[in-house]
Parts: C-alpha cells; sequence; structure tokens
C-alpha cells in the first residue's frame, strides 16, 4: 500500500478510511526504522570525531536543525546504542519514534549503566503503543524503581537548581517562568490560578481562559490577589509501604506521573496535607471505596479517585478537571448509559461525534472505536504500585 501510493499519490483518493489510517501507521513504523538506521550512522561519526562537540556542529548542518536540537539527538544516538539496545530494536522494527525514544534517553540519562539495563529491559514490553506522555512517565517510574536512592538525590539537586526568570522577546511581551520548583507546590499553584481564572470566566468575559491564567497570575504576584481564594487539591496515590517507609516503590503525582518514594512522603508530611483512605481489590488493585476524612464522601469524588485521569486511551489530564460523563454499558442498548467515568472537556465531545462510539465494560474498561473502526481500550488505573494503566488496540469486528 505504501509502495502504491508512492508510485501513484492519487491512489489515497480510492482507498477507505480504514486503509487511510493503516497507511498514516504504516507510514510512521517505516519513519521509525529509517530513523533507527539515521542513529547509528550518528553514533558511529560521534565515535569518529572521538565524541567532539563538533560531531554535532555537522549533523546540525547536514539536518538543517539547530546545533541544541543536534547534541540533543547526538546524545540520544549515543544512548541507545551503548546504553538502551533493546530500545533501538523497537525502532528497527517500527515500534517506536525517534521523538518517544528521546523521552527514555532524557529519563533514563542519570542512570548508572547497570541499573540502565534493567530499565532497558522493563521498558520493551511497555512503551510500544504508547504515546510520548505515556513514555516518558514509565521511563521515570522505571528509573526511579531501579534507583531510588538516586532519584531522590536527583530531586534535591533539581531544587538547588529553582530559579525565577524573565526573558524579554522582540515583539514587547516578556517570558516569566519559575523553573525546578517544587513539584507538590508548582501544581498546587497552578490549580489555584486555573480556579481563579475559571471562576471569572463568565458569558460575558471576552478574554480566553488561558488569557485568564496570565493575567491572575501577575495579579497574584504584584497584589496577592489575583481572585477569590479557594482550596486547592493535588491527588497523591502512595501505597501504605512506601508511606511508612517500608519499602522505596515510586509514588504517582495525578497529572504529573512517578515521583519519587522521599518526595512523596515530603508531600505527605505537609502541615495542610489531607489523608484519604482507599480500599482496593486484591487482585487488581482498582478503586473499590474512599473513605472520608475532612469531607463528606461524594459519589463524583469517589469517581475522580478512582479514574485517577481522563479515562480517553492516551489522555493524561487529571481527573480533578475532567468532567463525569455517564457511558453507555456494553452489551446495553445505545440509548442506555449508567457507567459514570472521568473524561476531559476535549474527549467529552467525542462521544456525540458521528463514527465514534464509547462503551464501558462491567470489569470497568472503556473501550473507545473510531469512525475506521479501531478499538482503543484503557483498562481502569490499579492503586497499587508498580501496574500500569494498560492501553490496547485492535480492529472492530465489521458488521454483517
Amino acid at each position: 500500500m505504501l509502495q502504491s501510493v508512492r508510485a501513484d499519490p492519487n491512489t489515497l483518493q480510492r482507498m477507505k478510511d480504514d486503509q487511510v489510517i493503516d497507511l498514516i501507521r504504516d507510514t510512521e513504523a517505516e519513519i521509525s526504522k529509517l530513523q533507527a538506521v539515521q542513529l547509528r550512522a550518528i553514533a558511529d561519526l560521534s565515535v569518529r570525531r572521538r565524541r567532539a562537540t563538533s560531531a554535532s556542529s555537522e549533523v546540525a548542518l547536514a539536518l538543517s536543525v539547530t546545533e541544541h536540537r543536534a547534541s540533543a539527538i547526538v546524545s540520544a544516538a549515543n544512548a541507545l546504542i551503548a546504553r538502551l539496545p533493546r530500545m533501538l530494536n523497537l525502532m528497527d522494527d517500527g515500534r517506536l519514534d525517534l521523538y518517544r525514544a528521546m523521552k527514555v534517553t532524557d529519563a533514563t540519562a542519570w542512570l548508572s549503566g547497570e541499573h540502565v539495563r534493567v530499565v532497558d529491559a522493563t521498558l520493551e514490553d511497555r512503551v510500544p503503543g504508547r504515546n510520548a506522555t505515556q513514555v516518558r512517565r514509565a521511563a521515570a517510574y522505571a528509573a526511579a524503581q531501579a534507583d531510588p536512592d538516586g532519584a531522590a538525590l536527583r530531586t534535591e539537586r533539581k531544587l538547588v537548581e529553582r530559579r525565577f526568570t524573565l526573558r524579554h522577546q522582540d515583539t514587547g511581551v516578556t517570558h516569566l517562568s519559575v523553573n525546578n520548583a517544587p513539584t507538590e507546590k508548582a501544581t498546587a499553584a497552578y490549580a489555584r490560578v486555573d480556579q481563579s481564572a475559571r471562576a471569572l470566566k463568565t458569558p460575558d468575559e471576552p478574554r480566553t481562559l488561558d488569557q485568564l491564567r496570565a493575567d491572575v497570575a501577575i495579579d497574584l504576584l504584584l497584589s496577592g490577589t489575583g481572585g477569590p481564594s479557594e482550596r486547592t487539591e493535588v491527588f497523591l496515590h502512595i501505597d501504605l509501604a512506601t508511606y511508612l517507609g517500608l519499602n522505596q516503590t515510586p509514588a504517582a503525582l495525578s497529572g504529573r506521573g512517578p515521583i519519587a518514594s522521599a518526595l512523596a512522603r515530603h508531600i505527605i508530611g505537609g502541615p495542610d496535607t489531607t489523608l484519604r483512605r482507599v480500599l482496593t481489590d486484591p487482585r487488581t488493585g482498582h478503586a473499590v471505596e474512599l473513605s472520608p476524612t475532612r469531607y463528606s464522601l461524594e459519589q463524583d469524588e469517589f469517581i475522580r479517585v478512582r479514574d485517577q485521569e481522563c479515562r480517553q486511551p492516551g489522555c493524561t489530564r487529571p481527573a480533578q478537571r475532567c468532567g463525569i460523563k455517564a457511558t453507555r454499558t456494553k452489551g446495553e442498548s445505545g440509548g442506555v448509559a449508567d457507567q459514570a467515568v472521568t473524561f476531559c472537556s476535549r474527549h467529552s465531545k467525542l462521544e456525540g461525534q458521528p463514527g465514534w462510539d464509547y462503551e464501558v465494560t462491567p470489569g470497568g474498561i472503556v473501550n473507545v472505536a473510531t469512525p475506521t473502526g479501531q478499538v482503543h481500550s484503557t483498562t481502569p488505573p490499579s492503586m497499587h504500585p508498580g501496574r500500569r494503566r494498560a492501553n490496547r488496540l485492535r480492529k472492530k469486528p465489521r458488521r454483517k
């Protein structure tokens, strides 16, 4: 199919939708295979140049990219050849592209050779079919699990490098940012700004949410007000043994991914932290009950704790910023929607689009069928450490 389209681009006009999707996927696989060849050539060039920085300059000129980008590619090529051969093999098979492979090389750059080999083997079956954010999270989790002491030390070093930067641009505007801030504080700060911005977004307000967030943040910095004061929540998932210091299993911060166990215990030790007990099914790790502490238990709150993130396959938006939508149970008619799951605003709208079909199995698996008959499934997230939310892809049976 790929060869026929290359020979005659008009072939596309005669293809069905599912054939076009297959062509897109096949093309991506071929690109990944060629990228693996290119990386081997770049790594070989780096060795020939005795790993001098000039090799990056040559690559930058050859590919018409910046030297910063070329340096990152050279580093990734060397890491994949010498440290992550299984990831490179996935590229050879067309199952991992350069962009996602670089998420792995970045997340494992600080590991020793012994630890990185463990991560390479761990990720071999986990990264195919997952998007860049999921690959980064999986790699970060595996790295922290392989060397928890190193992960904690790395966090401490990064915090030492925190800074507040101001960068003026040519158009009369300026970029303002806080780099390497503590994760829990930065997440809570963003949540406060976001809540204030949404409170100001009335029907008569012409500014977009992004504009409102920027204005609220600036107002908070200048005046300390910025909008109505509201309580913000950050969901941190940690198992009891890690909380008690009996193991070093990484915890998970909703919307951000894995964090070192030491950092998780530090967050829990905060004066305003509220602990909630979540009972899980010992077989699957799925949440089955949430105990109230400071607030009365509501069904919506339990659903958000249970789902953790938007249930659309591949989406990582935290459940706290998602809506709850009744979805058709598998086996029921199209008009019956009684399984409540979390969907962000973007993916909530897909359910009503032509050709899209959503269903939830009794076990909590969300099946999303696309207009071309591809069925993407996502299992409920596990509260147990080491288990991930799995995404699967299969063809939807054609109706006779």
